[in-house]
């Protein structure tokens, strides 16, 4: 006599969990502490090369000239070109060096670790944060010397010397994480891996058929 054959018996092995997908124990990426370990790693070095980028700052902002006269006996220091725009274009090659530093970050990152992850997102914006921390107190260290009246002290009166590099739009440091979230969540989006669809025809067995028994009436 034919033994009745239940939803149990379908697609699983003897003593295990009935699974119609197929998909049991697969691994849907690394583990939490592997993705933790990638964030620290990807955010530590997207920092360091801001010591690229303050290099950079100093070498291509343009100079603000400053000349130092001596008025009632003290020194006093003032803008050469008082209508010059040498000094937004410092904030503006910092910026620009840090939006071209962001987006390549971004594309760096996504061909690194395609399946992304809250938490390498937030180390790529935290990363770009503490890069531009690090270039803009790096640049200024290696620009001219921040005290001016001993500067123009030490160059004469009259005698034109360049100010110090300054950083006076400070939203300039968000620029580099900024262009470094929207590069990558932009590349996420477009290029990134799917979840695969589930298929329409299923393979014969995968569904379970219901129980039948003595078909007499």
């Amino acid at each position: 006599m034919p033994q009745p054959v239940g939803a149990h018996a379908v697609g699983a092995a003897p003593g295990g969990s009935h699974d119609p997908y197929g998909t049991h124990g697969e691994q849907d990426g690394p583990g939490m502490l592997t993705e933790l370990r990638q964030a620290a790693l990807t955010a530590v070095a997207v920092a360091l090369s801001g010591a690229l980028l303050g290099v950079l700052w100093w070498k291509l902002a343009p100079s603000v000239p400053l000349v130092g006269e001596v008025v009632n006996d003290s020194w006093v220091v003032y803008l050469k070109d008082s209508e010059g725009e040498q000094a937004i274009g410092v904030d503006g090659t910092f910026t620009l060096l840090a939006l071209a530093f962001g987006a390549l970050s971004g594309v760096v990152v996504f061909l690194l670790r395609r399946r992304g992850g809250v938490p390498l997102v937030v180390a790529l914006g935290v990363g770009g944060l503490l890069g531009s921390l690090l270039a803009w107190r790096l640049g200024v260290w290696l620009g001219p010397a921040q005290d001016v009246i001993a500067h123009a002290k030490d160059v004469g009166k009259g005698v034109t010397f360049p100010a110090p590099l300054k950083l006076g739009a400070k939203g300039a440091l968000l620029a580099w994480s900024l262009a470094a979230l929207v590069v990558h969540l932009g590349l996420t989006g477009l290029f990134g891996p799917r979840d695969p669809e589930p298929d329409p025809w299923p393979a014969p067995g995968q569904y379970p058929s219901a129980p039948y028994g003595d078909k007499s009436a």
